[in-house]
């Protein structure tokens, strides 16, 4: 599943043991595994080779520098939700061709960047064949979230004299039946994003009249993550009922981009295997690549979840009334995924003795004296929690803790709330390590107010 594994009773990124790096640039720090990020691309990849699809890396799961530039070297386009993720990917090298822009609000002055977007290296290996195929200036694609957000990059690409390419973000209304949190489901016709199924035909039809920005592609993004393959398999279905409709009308979409979703593993049961959602998915769209049409997948959590532990230390040990607190140095500003969703992320010793390396990680996970803690930060918040009445085993005062699948959404979302630094962030490339984001200084958290 990934490469954080215990030998001889400590816990080891690849052949570096994270004792070590905390000894170096200290704690917090996320910690990543080259080979775990790589090997989930690959795999994503090779299961769904038979389309022979652009995957676009959603920057927004985790966006280090040095880890877009990785997943670019593979081959790998960007999806971007802001004009400093476009920012980002163009300074991580991703050919501009192979960017997809997501958003409901995107900024005149963000869609002009996207526009004047150029490369600022030599393209990504694999990027000759999307070259030729689609050699309009600027990014690949503009998802577009609505009739006003159309119109509007119409007239902008016009005033440039430029052309423009659509992919009209379709809400195809299925369920949520993986469970998916209410805050990132968003396949109902309810959510601010995309555009309702039923009017979608309408809205390419009138927008086949505009100059410049051309609506040629259909996009779907159900939420994230999606743990079962039923709610895919609906949404491709009506998007190609979709777009067999307007090929009947005379439009015709060339690219169908199916977003990203697919689950992670945190507790290590509940995300399907790639093959699994390829097995479903890659049946229904088969034929029409095979007919000339371009699929796009937009993987973000399920290749950097994994990819990356936020490894902390502990401050302090207290017990109030019936509860023990566990006081740690990383918090809610670090990894808010707890607090804002609920989520679950394992936590464990990095040196608990040779029989209390966990032979699992799942929440029910229980071994001899083993105590019910709550896992906790210094943040001035009763919601700055990493883990409540959770079973660990005896901490005390010094001792490294990892705080697993924290790649994804974990520094991406981090803050200086309560004036705290962020955390550094170090890459393991085997037996070696180096810093590819330096820990935070007091100065940098007033360097913007220091005019």
């Amino acid at each position: 599943m990934d490469s954080f594994q215990y030998r001889d009773g400590q816990l080891f990124c690849e052949d570096v043991p994270v004792s070590r790096i905390a000894a170096a640039v200290g704690t917090p720090v996320y910690i990543y595994s080259r080979a775990t990020l790589t090997g989930h691309y690959n795999r994503l990849a090779e299961a769904f080779a038979p389309l022979n699809p652009l995957i676009c890396y959603s920057i927004k799961s985790c966006g280090n520098l040095h880890l877009c530039r990785i997943l670019r070297e593979l081959g790998s386009g960007m999806d971007v939700t802001s004009g400093g993720e476009l920012f980002r990917a163009l300074q991580a090298g991703a050919d501009p061709r192979k960017i997809v822009f997501a958003g409901v609000g995107k900024t005149d002055h963000e869609i002009n960047e996207a526009l004047n977007a150029q490369a600022t290296v030599s393209a990504a290996p694999h990027a000759a064949e999307a070259n030729t195929r689609h050699p309009s200036r600027g990014i690949g694609w503009f998802n577009i979230e609505s009739e006003e957000e159309f119109w509007n990059l119409d007239r902008l690409a016009g005033l440039k004299g430029v052309t423009a390419r659509g992919a009209l973000r379709v809400n195809p209304d299925v369920e949520n039946k993986g469970g998916t949190h209410a805050k990132t489901f968003t396949g109902k016709k309810e959510t601010k994003f995309g555009v309702d199924i039923d009017r979608a035909a309408a809205f390419y039809r009138a927008a086949a009249s505009a100059k410049y920005a051309k609506l040629t592609a259909l996009h779907l993004h159900i939420g994230s993550p999606i743990k079962v393959v039923e709610p895919y398999v609906d949404a491709i279905t009506k998007a190609l009922a979709l777009i067999d409709e307007l090929a009947r009308a005379g439009i015709t979409i060339d690219t169908l981009d199916i977003g990203g979703g697919f689950a992670a593993f945190y507790e290590g049961n509940e995300a399907p295997p790639f093959a699994t959602y390829a097995e479903a998915i890659v049946p229904l769209l088969k034929d029409r690549v095979a007919r000339g049409l371009q699929i796009i997948i937009e993987p973000g959590r399920s290749i950097s979840c994994n990819s990356a532990i936020l490894l902390a230390q502990v401050q302090y040990t207290k017990q109030g009334g019936t509860k023990k607190f566990v006081i740690i140095d990383a918090a809610m500003n670090d990894l808010i995924r707890p607090t804002l969703y609920e989520s679950y992320h394992f936590i464990w010793p990095t040196e608990p003795g040779g029989p209390l390396t966990p032979p699992n990680r799942l929440s029910t996970l229980r071994v001899p004296g083993d105590e019910k803690v709550d896992v906790v930060g210094p943040i001035c918040e009763s919601g700055d929690y990493l883990a409540k009445d959770r079973y660990l085993p005896h901490l005390s005062r010094g001792n490294l803790v990892a705080i697993y699948s924290a790649g994804a959404y974990g520094m991406a979302m981090s803050s200086n709330y309560n004036a705290r630094p962020r955390a550094a962030e170090v890459l393991v490339e085997g037996a070696t390590f180096r810093t590819i984001r330096r820990r935070e200084t007091y100065h940098d958290l007033i360097a913007n107010e220091v005019v």
